[in-house]
């Protein structure tokens, strides 16, 4: 065999070893990408849906084995501090609802006693104020002992066919004289057909109670409030509107918050208690539905009550 022979088959031999190396390299990078991509998605799965599961990856590569195993002790470690926290959040829940309900009780008593004590005296200006003031005061302690009820769970509510047409003409109707001292622009949209919601009617009629006053208060300058009734699906949809100053985009979340109050997002004066409308959103959810807001600062402010739909007699009360 010729030197030129012996050449051309070392050559032929080191191309395919080449070849070989670099088509192993290339299937190693390619198995290894495709495993980390694979581990990418299970993590923003798990992350995204906050589900208990953890990252399983099927190699002999220890360095993907070693990453697994830290990604796994990560999320165990993520989900014990969120049970801590739970677990914290509803012990400060219930310790608010204790506190609340042993403050409410000697409040109680000592407006018995002022009471008492303004019968005798009429007209003691003094009095009229401080009694008016510890009567705020009750009123903030049963606003804090419901939301204390309702965000530990504690607080069951009823749930019954309840007619919502009636229901939303009730609630406008108690407005009726402040509206017209007010010199407030009506707009009414209910339809005669009657429509029936999921929920209870006490905790309905503190939401559109709450919404109706705010709409008044705040939107005094537009002298407008609207109420309209329709249906959306499986949905029953409630809109309460006004024309006041309106709230900006980055507060629209906010208003729902505990102890933020519809000043600071309108007037940015710190007043009232902050409460209702927090107490407004759980009860709405508690009842399967939602409350929620749409505004355009200086046009119209939205707030709307969405319940589910349902039909008489599907709870057995034959007398709706």
């Amino acid at each position: 065999m010729s030197d030129k022979t012996i050449i051309f088959f070392l050559v032929c031999l080191s191309t395919l070893l080449f070849a070989v190396i670099c088509y192993q390299r290339f299937v190693f990078r390619r198995g290894t990408q495709d495993k980390l991509q694979k581990i990418s998605e299970k993590l923003s799965q798990i992350l995204d849906h906050d589900t208990g599961e953890q990252v399983m990856v099927f190699t002999d590569l220890q360095v993907l084995k070693d990453l697994s195993g830290q990604i796994n002790r990560m999320l165990l470690d993520r989900q014990k501090i969120k049970r801590d926290y739970r677990k914290q959040e509803q012990s400060a829940r219930k310790m608010l609802a204790n506190i609340s309900h042993d403050i409410k009780t000697p409040l109680t008593v000592i407006l018995g006693y002022m009471e008492m004590l303004r019968l005798e005296d009429r007209e003691n200006e003094t009095l009229k104020k401080v009694e008016a003031k510890a009567k705020q005061v009750v009123d903030l302690i049963n606003q804090f002992f419901t939301l204390a009820k309702l965000e530990a769970g504690d607080m069951a509510l009823e749930i019954t066919n309840v007619e919502i047409n009636e229901l939303c003409r009730e609630n406008v109707l108690g407005f009726y004289e402040l509206l017209l001292q007010k010199e407030f622009a009506v707009d009414l949209s209910i339809p005669e057909r009657r429509l029936y919601v999921q929920g209870e009617k006490e905790s309905l009629d503190r939401i559109f109670g709450n919404l109706l006053s705010n709409a008044v208060r705040y939107g005094s300058e537009g002298k407008y409030i609207g109420l309209f009734l329709r249906e959306e699906g499986a949905f029953v949809e409630v809109d309460v509107v006004d024309r006041g100053r309106g709230i900006e985009r980055e507060f629209a979340e906010q208003i729902f918050d505990r102890l933020y109050t519809m000043e600071d997002s309108r007037n940015r004066q710190i007043q009232g208690n902050g409460l209702g409308l927090t107490i407004a959103r759980n009860l709405a959810r508690q009842m399967g539905g939602d409350l929620l807001l749409k505004s355009e600062p200086g046009v119209r402010t939205v707030f709307t009550v969405r319940l589910k739909k349902s039909f008489p007699f599907s709870y057995g009360e034959r007398n709706l």
